[in-house]
């Protein structure tokens, strides 16, 4: 396989590695909290993705209620846990956080949800063509996810560059305090993070299941540490970190797997990176130090 070829995988990787990561970066940017129920949040996209298509047969509208739908399940969250524990030292969301995601996974493998079963998701790439060049091929689905990723991602910087929300979650991220004496409605803007950032994590769910043709509801196992190690190698908070992290894991595993095979398993990978990085740069690539 030609290095361009493994590059276009990377980048296919990466795209999924930063929906999935930017949502928790952007929860742990304003409330300083290590979101594990996140991973929750990327199943239930997934999940009702792959019952919305089952039903109306339309893949854009599947991921549209999708995204709704794992909106209003990260609002649910912080109005349900989290926003009690503003104030509580970070390792109270942060054990509350884990149980949140292992109640949620344990409910989506009972019978009357997903059960303990891996479900299809046979939508085919959406009717997007496939392209085909001289050093690469992106296949109907390698195309979606890239559209899709590139798409939601430049929403997310119109949102946080050019709005009233945007400046309202980095003055949050800042200083909590301090944005609210100045006028900042502080549960209405972390709310919204919370359902912008969630939306991102249920997208990213609905492109694994068409991907892999396969949902189930333990699929956020490997999200929740690999987002985690996403974050941290970025720099805690950092959503530019956290697309460069993406975008270096994606490649450092597509390539390691390609020159030296499986010595290590692909996930393994992750943490070696990590490793790695940390030992020079402890603060993250685009973390304060």
């Amino acid at each position: 396989m030609s290095w361009m070829q493994n590059l276009s995988n990377a980048m296919v990787l990466a795209a999924i590695y930063i929906l999935m990561a930017s949502g928790l970066t952007m929860v742990y940017g304003v409330l300083k909290v290590l979101h594990i129920a996140h991973a929750a949040v990327y199943t239930v996209g997934a999940f009702a993705g792959v019952l919305i298509y089952t039903w109306v047969g339309n893949f854009w509208l599947a991921l549209f209620l999708a995204m709704v739908i794992s909106g209003l399940l990260g609002i649910v969250i912080y109005r349900g846990t989290y926003f009690y524990m503003l104030d509580s030292p970070r390792t109270v969301p942060l054990i509350a956080s884990i149980g949140l995601y292992v109640m949620i996974t344990d409910l989506l493998q009972k019978d009357f949800l997903m059960g303990p079963y891996q479900r299809a998701f046979p939508a085919q790439g959406a009717g997007l063509p496939r392209i085909e060049t001289r050093f690469f091929t992106l296949t109907p689905k390698q195309v979606l996810i890239l559209l899709v990723a590139v798409a939601l991602m430049a929403l997310l910087y119109v949102v946080l560059t050019k709005t009233r929300i945007g400046l309202g979650w980095r003055g949050a991220a800042q200083d909590r305090e301090m944005a609210a004496s100045v006028g900042v409605n502080l549960n209405r803007v972390i709310s919204l993070n919370f359902f912008l950032g969630s939306a991102l994590a249920g997208a990213a769910g609905v492109l694994v299941g068409v991907y892999n043709n396969s949902v189930f509801a333990t699929m956020g196992d490997v999200v929740s540490y690999k987002a985690f190690i996403i974050i941290v190698l970025g720099g805690m908070g950092s959503l530019p970190g956290a697309v460069l992290a993406s975008i270096i894991l994606a490649v450092a595993e597509n390539f390691l797997v390609a020159t030296v095979g499986y010595v290590l398993p692909r996930d393994a990978i992750a943490f070696l990176v990590l490793i790695v990085f940390l030992m020079y740069r402890p603060h993250g690539l685009l973390g304060k130090e």
